[in-house]
């Protein structure tokens, strides 16, 4: 059990991207008015990742809730709070939580892109977050107007931070419903199931997101050049056809734990196999369950019995078969291959999404997972 609740925790056998990049890294958080073409303006609070100058001061402590939303929790990272700004051009990634959540769960994968010369904005996602978790309808509903809206907000913004964010070259990360978002952000339009799955909004609101609607049509953004969604919930659930999951276009890297029961791993199949109009790669972590990858290490506090929850904390962010740390710094090897082809550009990185060859991977460090690949049209 680690005391401190480090975020930034590097393993001896973590494969070579997840090394920490040449840039220091900054953080600050902001409030920001995010709205989506066509959407009311929702206030959310973002925090802001991004690389620092030269011989920025390493170490910072994020305050925040533990998954019962009551007990305080601190996380610390290797961020420096409100620090100058590089003088670069840094591709914008956009992080989104799962439900409930928070702009922390995903933090050490924040600071480790933000080290690689990525400006990330993650939101805390009104009524999906630990504190102020609302109907479940409410998440099916914003979460991918809120991700949209996130993009704008930063290109709208004043401050260096935004003046390096280059949101013409767009990566977004979700986990869970997060993924969720992501995928019908990127051209996965909803099934007429969704419409009316007992977890939608009864007013119907949800059908904006219908596959092949003029709301969904807008809301697909060409800046959007990658997507990684871990874990993504909905396909199980109905929420997309075969020929809603083919409108999405956007080079996609899906991670997902094989004994996932939330978002069930055959069910993510399905969406690495039906969404034959993007390039997509499958990052399989064997025997994980739903934590796979996404969340921070379980903070100390989260192995007590929550009165609250009526359970401890630990399972919301533990995985019962792997290592925390470890997931984590797969998923930031993979990201930062993945988000630098796509967003950069950097072709020399394809070969470390080249199948079960698993470069950069110590010797015999890739057991347990399973890469794989279809090219966009490709189809079993």
């Amino acid at each position: 059990m680690n005391s401190e609740n480090r975020i930034d925790m590097l393993r001896p056998d973590a494969p070579e991207l997840a090394a920490r990049g040449r840039f220091a890294v900054g953080v600050q958080t902001t409030r920001a008015n995010v709205a989506a073409p066509d959407a009311p303006p929702r206030m959310l609070t973002l925090e802001l990742w991004y690389p620092a100058v030269q011989g920025t001061k390493s170490g910072t402590r994020y305050d925040t809730l533990l998954r019962d939303g009551v007990t305080a929790v601190s996380y610390h990272g290797s961020a420096c709070r409100d620090a100058a700004v590089a003088d670069i051009s840094a591709p914008l990634v956009v992080l989104s939580h799962g439900f409930p959540g928070n702009r922390y769960l995903m933090s050490h994968l924040a600071e480790s892109l933000a080290a690689k010369g990525f400006v990330v904005a993650a939101p805390d996602h009104a009524g999906s977050t630990y504190e102020d978790h609302q109907d479940f309808g409410e998440t099916l509903l914003h979460r991918p107007l809120d991700q949209r809206g996130v993009i704008d907000a930063v290109a709208g913004m004043s401050g260096d931070v935004a003046r390096i964010a280059d949101t013409s070259r767009v990566g977004v990360i979700g986990f869970s419903m997060g993924g969720y978002g992501a995928l019908v952000l990127g051209g996965a339009g909803l099934s007429a199931a969704a419409l009316v799955h007992v977890r939608a909004p009864a007013d119907g609101s949800l059908a904006r997101h219908r596959a092949g609607s003029a709301s969904h049509t807008a809301l697909q953004d060409p800046r959007i050049k990658a997507l990684i969604p871990i874990g993504p919930w909905g396909r199980g659930g109905g929420f997309w056809d075969a020929a809603g999951m083919a409108g999405l276009k956007v080079p996609t890297l899906l991670m997902a734990g094989t004994a996932d029961e939330v978002s069930v791993y055959a069910a993510m199949r399905q969406i690495f196999t039906e969404a034959t109009g993007a390039e997509r790669h499958l990052l399989s972590f064997e025997h994980a369950g739903h934590n796979a990858a996404a969340p921070v290490p379980a903070p100390a506090e989260s192995w007590a019995f929550s009165e609250e929850l009526g359970w401890a904390p630990f399972g919301h962010y533990a995985d019962a078969v792997w290592d925390t740390v470890r997931m984590n710094n797969i998923a930031q090897h993979s990201a930062a291959a993945f988000l630098g082809l796509h967003l950069r550009g950097d072709s020399s990185l394809r070969r470390y999404l080249d199948g079960n060859t698993w470069p950069g991977f110590p010797a015999e460090t890739a057991r347990g997972l399973r890469f794989e690949t279809y090219a966009k049209g490709a189809s079993l």
